[in-house]
């Protein structure tokens, strides 16, 4: 623990109850904020889908409620991904009076480039991942088959997409936090390489639509990423100063 003087149990809860409201607001601000341009936002959701449909095809609402719900659904989830730096920041003001100064050093870089990784993983999925992986799956549709793909289908299916990338471009926090918390050490790491690769295909397989070029548009990052994690983890290794402190 840290020197600061402990508090009582019901005083962290206060203050963990606090921070919740505070994080819940600011998404319910920037919904808010947002809810009017719930359409605007879905349409540019839909541009890399939109953009190499067939022509005179269109994206269809199979459900009577779905042309409001799903913009509205999708504006809430925009609000929470874009309000995650300040609950990032909730969530460390709770987290931090409870760990060393070393260890809040240590971990102040990790948390914070974990949300910049996150939305570069979403950033990838959108710019890289969805115009290839929709002008393939357009091409080598059926002939005679027309194409018309529900509006909240694809809701869910870009978000599932999102969340499997930002996921996987958490790795590297990942490789540190295992050097730093002395389960591993860069040197096994290294010498599992072979495995790690093969894992990660088996990940994209598992959490992509089954195409190759998903699969192969996440497993690759992945194992880049891994290597990007590798050679930051020697700065992260548990020295025995500070196991000595725990």
């Amino acid at each position: 623990m840290s020197d600061a003087p402990a508090q009582p149990l019901i005083e962290h809860l206060v203050e963990l109850r606090n921070r919740l409201l505070r994080g819940v607001l600011a998404c319910l601000l920037i919904f808010l904020c947002l809810v009017y341009f719930a359409n605007d936002i879905y349409a540019l959701l839909a541009e890399p889908l939109l953009s190499v449909m067939p022509e005179n095809a269109s994206m269809i609402a199979t459900d009577v409620a779905a042309p409001f719900f799903t913009p509205i659904k999708l504006t809430l989830v925009a609000s929470v991904f874009l309000a995650m730096p300040y609950l990032l920041a909730q969530a460390w003001g709770f987290i931090a009076p409870g760990l060393y100064q070393h260890e809040r050093k240590l971990l102040i870089p990790l948390v914070f480039g974990s949300g910049l990784l996150f939305y570069a993983g979403v950033a990838f999925a959108f710019y890289v991942v969805f115009p290839l992986a929709f002008a393939f799956f357009t091409a080598v549709a059926p002939e005679g088959v027309t194409i018309a793909t529900d509006i909240s289908n694809y809701l869910d299916f870009v978000l599932k997409l999102f969340f499997a990338f930002g996921l996987a471009f958490e790795i590297p926090i990942a490789t540190m936090l295992l050097c730093w918390s002395g389960a591993t050490t860069p040197e096994k790491l290294r010498s599992k390489r072979p495995y790690v690769i093969v894992g990660a295909f088996v990940v994209g397989m598992l959490l992509t639509p089954p195409d190759i070029i998903s699969q192969t548009l996440l497993a690759l990052p992945m194992w880049l990423l891994f290597e990007v994690g590798l050679f930051f983890a020697r700065f992260y290794v548990r020295k025995d100063d500070e196991e000595a402190q725990a």
